[in-house]
């Protein structure tokens, strides 16, 4: 037999497993099942069938087939339908019954079972005797007290052994399954390997079946073991499983990027506990207390516990007059009476905000720089560009030098590292900031809101015991990871989609 140069190079690549089958498949005419080849001995796993003929199909030797077929098989060992034990006892109490005494005939309930089936195919009707109700055989009734049912029928090929798809009654089928699993179903599948014309030549051209082996060790060399092993060709050519490297999830390498591009700045990392009670999380920050933040519909707030004591009282008594009546800040405050209770109510931290200023606290001596990379809790509605529970990047800047403008190009110098140039900001309000603004992205054909920014209001300051100007900045984390690779969804953020994950790129 003539062999080419290409099937000789396949020849020398080929591995123990895949002679086996090639000389197996030959001897059978060029075809057998997976299954036949390992009942007759030739291969102890079907597993080894199938990975040698992968291979050998992938080289053009053979030919893999997979051909599946669906199964009914009797699930049951109750094989008379309760309507067929029904019209015996109606037809043996002459034809006509009463409800209570089929009741008594058929125990356990199995009564109900079959009067609704009798009904359901006609065979016997529901009537009036005097006081009671009576089952009277009809027509179809005693037509089949001497000839079997259709799915009675289905039911005895069952009791002999499975039956094909292509040769059940789909709608009986399904009748039976809804009495109580009466019939399930199964999958066969059957694997066949055919030779092609070049495996047959390979399978014919002289193959010797040898130990083999793709390694050589130390071992054998010194033994002399190897002159007597088939040492395996590689086969470069040959297909091989991607090799997916181990990598971090967008959203990690993402939030380190931020991070080291804080920290080269200068920034120190702050953060704070997501339970929070509402005092530092509004008061502190001068959100009045009607204000629409406050509410249940936007804030998630807690049961246990349901509040949280703020046990500093000269410090409460000055966030109270602050709001009250401004304080020494020369603001005239908000007006009406400030209630602690709310202040205490404890409740899901609904802004990063809480961080800053709790480092503020902590630190009121300036010049500080800080950030946090902080997740937060609001009632959000969830859309493509809303999560109730999401990330915000946050940072202040303390320095007596610190103005608009330096927030500004803190603001641009931030996004034009992260890859981002074309950025709009426009005038916008919050409670504890003046100015303020907020900063969008025109992205998917609108524009993108990405966060929030300003001044801190010396409502917020004063009683902190800070003198100078404060910058802070809140920007949302998942949307600029949706920017940066281009996502439509925020949810896909969150959705483990394998496939997904491992196309992400490294860099």
């Amino acid at each position: 037999m003539v062999i080419t140069m290409e099937l000789s190079e396949i020849l020398e690549g080929l591995s123990y497993n895949e002679k086996r089958l090639l000389l197996a498949l030959d001897a059978r005419g060029g075809k057998a099942r997976v299954s036949d080849l390992v009942s007759a001995g030739d291969f102890s796993l079907e597993v080894e069938v199938m990975g040698a003929a992968s291979w050998l199909d992938s080289k053009g030797l053979a030919v893999l087939t997979e051909r599946s077929e669906r199964l009914f098989v009797l699930s049951s060992d109750a094989l008379e339908l309760p309507e067929r034990t029904a019209v015996k006892a109606i037809s043996a109490a002459g034809g006509k019954m009463s409800m209570e005494a089929l009741a008594d005939a058929m125990p356990g309930g199995a009564d109900k079972i079959a009067v609704g089936w009798l009904r359901r195919k006609n065979l016997a009707a529901i009537e009036k005797d005097g006081g009671s109700k009576v089952l009277v055989l009809t027509d179809a009734g005693r037509s089949v007290l001497d000839s079997e049912m259709p799915d009675e029928a289905l039911i005895r090929r069952l009791s002999a052994g499975p039956v094909p798809e292509a040769e059940a009654d789909m709608a009986i089928i399904k009748d039976l399954k809804g009495r109580q699993g009466m019939v399930s179903e199964k999958v066969v599948v059957e694997r066949s390997v055919e030779l092609t014309a070049e495996g047959v030549a390979a399978a014919r051209s002289g193959l010797k079946l040898k130990p083999q082996v793709a390694d050589v060790t130390d071992r054998m060399i010194q033994s002399g073991e190897w002159k007597d092993l088939d040492i395996r060709k590689y086969d470069i050519q040959a297909f091989a499983p991607v090799a997916v490297p181990a990598k971090k999830h967008p959203l990690t390498r993402l939030g380190a990027q931020v991070r080291r591009l804080f920290t080269d700045m200068g920034f120190a990392e702050m953060s704070s506990e997501y339970v929070q009670p509402a005092f530092w999380n509004l008061d502190v920050l001068y959100t009045p207390q009607d204000h629409p933040a406050r509410d249940l519909q936007d804030t998630f707030y807690l049961e246990h516990p349901s509040s949280i004591r703020i046990d500093d009282d000269a410090f409460v008594e000055k966030i109270r007059q602050i709001h009250e009546n401004g304080g020494e800040t020369g603001s005239t405050g908000w007006g009406g009476t400030w209630s602690r209770e709310r202040a205490e109510a404890a409740l899901l931290r609904t802004h990063s905000t809480v961080s800053s200023v709790k480092y503020i606290a902590e630190h009121p001596d300036a010049p500080r720089k800080a950030f946090s990379i902080s997740r937060i809790f609001r009632k959000e509605s969830i859309d493509a560009t809303h999560l109730p529970e999401f990330t915000q990047i946050e940072g202040i800047i303390m320095d007596e030098h610190a103005d608009f403008d330096m927030l500004i190009t803190v603001i641009r110098e931030f996004y034009a590292r992260m890859g981002f140039d074309q950025i709009r900001i426009r005038p916008a309000y919050f409670p504890y900031t003046e100015p303020s603004l907020e900063l969008e992205v025109f992205f998917n054909g609108k524009w993108m809101e990405l966060g929030g920014a300003g001044i801190f209001r010396p409502e917020v300051l004063e009683p902190l015991g800070v003198k100078i100007p404060v910058l802070a900045w809140g920007f949302g984390f998942e949307r600029l990871a949706m920017l940066k690779w281009n996502i439509k969804d925020i949810r896909e953020l969150y959705i483990s989609d394998l496939d997904v994950l491992r196309g992400n790129t490294v860099l």
